[in-house]
């Protein structure tokens, strides 16, 4: 069967031409018009943005909540206990591999959305539990809550467990080709692997542009956070200017990341991030408010697992959901198709069930502490005096929150230049790990030329420029970068649907072929 893909009218490795033409062209063709007609394009970003939201919103959540219920049913049942990879021992130790998965989702948010949204959905309840009258503890916990739940266990869910386990299946098992198109293989059979298929065609290009756009408004958050740290720091002010400058920084790091490759690179930058932001996590539990942060921490979680379901499914204000609930599912979803190939190939030797631990359960966790510590402190310090935080928050923007919130600790000079290189280091690590997977995207090989990651490394910081340029620096700059991912995300959803319910039949096929039977 091997020697099928190696010919004329499939695909084996190496690059792909048709498919790397398409998606760079995507991307530059973007870069041209927003630097020569930014009004043409920041409406055409808009306009579809209002579409996906509007048409799309209920389907990816559905999409969200299905991927979590099959993948803990899969980690529950005889399925568990089924090794993925073709291979009987975990290429990395459990420390690395939770680290390398941890830090490429955190990175795209833990210090710009971990310090703002909770103080945000504090200032302004969630329309699902607004009540007149609420104390403030009661606006506290459900603020805290709702940000839980968009970094939780459906956000992680649709990165890296069914379609990784399909993916995993075809390429390890079968011998199919390391591609996005590799998750239709359950429904198209062998013809998906032609060079010319359009279905596969469309599944390789369109989901390298919505992790491209993922990567790009990860980048541009952290231009903007960076440069107001900065600011804030060394007193040098936060232009346009600084904030391409921080974006070429971490351009560059992760450049020199992926020419030394996954084994080196990926893994010693996220060991440092891990590792980094556990000290800096204990700190601030030790120096701040440390009860408050934990009584948070417990409350919050609890009432996120008690609304689950009605925080998942709930479609009442259009206008809300679009802004918070839809933009996230749609930047998490247009993550998953490469995410599932990076958490592939750092996960042969793991069981199903180990899979599923560590990207579904273990990963939100530490990402809801981590919110709970930052954002938590932010709550506190809000509560005993009212607008330390919000007024920054809501005079210069969401950039601003977790400056302020350094400013109430001991220690905050030193504390803000650590947060200012882990936030480099933090995205270094999602645009090196997604320029990988991309490269790998595009030849199939899971060890792709460091060229072509090194390209899309580029290509990502060049947009992330160009977004943040129409935007002027500005907070307009936070709008359009959300409004680019949502609307990436649209094909790409529809991709990751057949691996809902094709994991279980690949799951089972596999169960049968290492003799895990149903326990008598």
């Amino acid at each position: 069967m091997k020697k099928k893909y190696l010919s004329e009218d499939y695909l084996g490795t190496g690059t792909q031409w048709g498919p790397f033409a398409i998606s760079g062209g995507f991307l530059l063709l973007f870069l041209v018009l927003a630097f020569f007609t930014p009004d043409f394009a920041s409406e055409a970003v808009n306009k579809s943005f209002n579409f996906s939201a509007k048409y799309f919103g209920l389907f990816w959540q559905l999409l969200m909540l299905a991927t979590l219920i099959v993948s803990l049913i899969l980690m529950f049942s005889r399925y568990g206990r089924v090794r993925l990879g073709n291979k009987e021992e975990a290429q990395y130790s459990n420390f690395r591999w939770v680290a390398m998965i941890a830090t490429t989702l955190l990175a795209s948010g833990g210090v710009f959305w971990a310090s703002s949204e909770p103080i945000s959905h504090y200032m302004t309840t969630p329309p699902l539990f607004a009540e007149e009258g609420l104390s403030e503890w009661n606006r506290v916990v459900p603020g805290l809550a709702q940000a839980f739940f968009h970094w939780g266990f459906s956000a992680w869910a649709i990165l890296g467990t069914v379609a990784t386990i399909v993916i995993m299946y075809a390429h390890y098992h079968k011998g199919m080709p390391l591609k996005p198109r590799t998750m239709l293989y359950p429904v198209f059979g062998d013809k998906i692997f032609r060079r010319f298929n359009i279905w596969g065609v469309l599944a390789d290009v369109t989901s390298i542009i919505a992790v491209a756009a993922g990567t790009i408004g990860a980048i541009g958050f952290l231009g903007i956070q960076a440069a107001y740290a900065f600011e804030d720091v060394f007193g040098v002010p936060s232009t346009l200017f600084t904030q391409i400058s921080f974006i070429v920084v971490l351009v560059v790091i992760a450049s020199i990341s992926a020419i030394t490759g996954v084994d080196k690179g990926i893994q010693l930058l996220s060991r440092f991030n891990v590792s980094f932001a556990i000290v800096l996590m204990i700190i601030i539990l030790i120096i701040g408010p440390t009860m408050f942060i934990l009584d948070a921490f417990v409350t919050a979680e609890a009432f996120q697992l008690q609304n689950y379901l009605m925080m998942s499914l709930t479609r009442g204000d259009g206008a809300w959901l679009s802004w918070w609930t839809v933009f996230f599912w749609g930047w998490f979803i247009g993550f998953g198709p490469m995410m599932a190939i990076f958490i592939a190939r750092i996960s042969r030797g793991r069981t199903i069930r180990e899979l599923v631990v560590a990207v579904a359960i273990m990963a939100p966790l530490v990402s809801n502490f981590w919110f709970a510590t930052l954002g938590g402190s932010g709550l506190s310090f809000e509560m005993e005096n009212p607008g330390v935080i919000s007024e920054p928050l809501n005079n210069v923007g969401q950039e601003a929150a977790v400056a302020a919130i350094l400013d109430q600790l001991p220690l905050s000079t030193f504390l803000a230049v650590c947060f200012l290189i882990i936030t480099v280091i933090f995205v270094a690590t999602t645009t090196d790990s997604m320029s990988y997977a991309s490269a790998v995207a595009i030849t199939g090989d899971d060890d792709p030329s460091k060229y072509v990651r090194v390209f899309w490394a580029l290509i990502f910081g060049a947009v992330a420029v160009a977004l943040i340029s129409i935007g002027d620096g500005s907070g307009d700059s936070i709008g359009m970068l959300q409004n680019f991912i949502v609307v990436s995300a649209v094909p790409v959803s529809l991709l990751l649907l057949p691996p809902v319910w094709d994991s279980v039949k690949v799951a089972k096929r596999m169960a049968e072929e290492q003799g895990i039977k149903k326990k008598e």
